[in-house]
């Protein structure tokens, strides 16, 4: 977890895929959030991902880092974890602009997630695969 984490953190953006439909929808995200030994993720209700998410919370992740070039897909589960204040109130320290934007304890529109059963591998620009992670 902590090396997905690592390269996730260090990238401006990488990419959400889920499911929508019978099709597939595929966003930028920002940074990830460590907590309690797992990594989070947040989003408002009103958005799209979040109702994709409750429809099935099935994603992956896809981020590239072009100074190593090379690239980390993780596919796994989004758990929502929304009820959980400890994780909600250590992604609002974690960035200055959160309850500027609307995360706040208080909104109910606050989402967050965190990655379960992920399957993650990095891999060259050949397609050859550098590492694997399972978390």
């Amino acid at each position: 977890m902590e090396e997905v984490y690592n390269y996730l953190k260090a990238l401006d953006v990488n990419f959400l895929a889920t499911r929508n439909g019978d099709g597939v929808s595929c966003r930028p995200f920002g940074d990830p959030v460590k907590f309690d030994g797992k990594i989070y993720m947040l989003t408002h209700a009103e958005k799209d991902v979040a109702k994709q998410l409750a429809e099935n919370n099935q994603i992956c992740i896809v981020a590239h880092n072009s100074e190593k070039d090379d690239w980390l897909r993780v596919f796994c589960e989004a758990v929502d974890d929304s009820n959980n204040t400890a994780a909600k109130q250590a992604i609002i320290d974690e960035f200055d602009w959160a309850e500027e934007a609307g995360y706040r304890l208080d909104n109910p529109s606050f989402k967050c997630y965190y990655l379960a059963n992920a399957k993650a591998e990095v891999r060259d620009s050949e397609g050859e695969v550098l590492a694997s992670y399972e978390f």
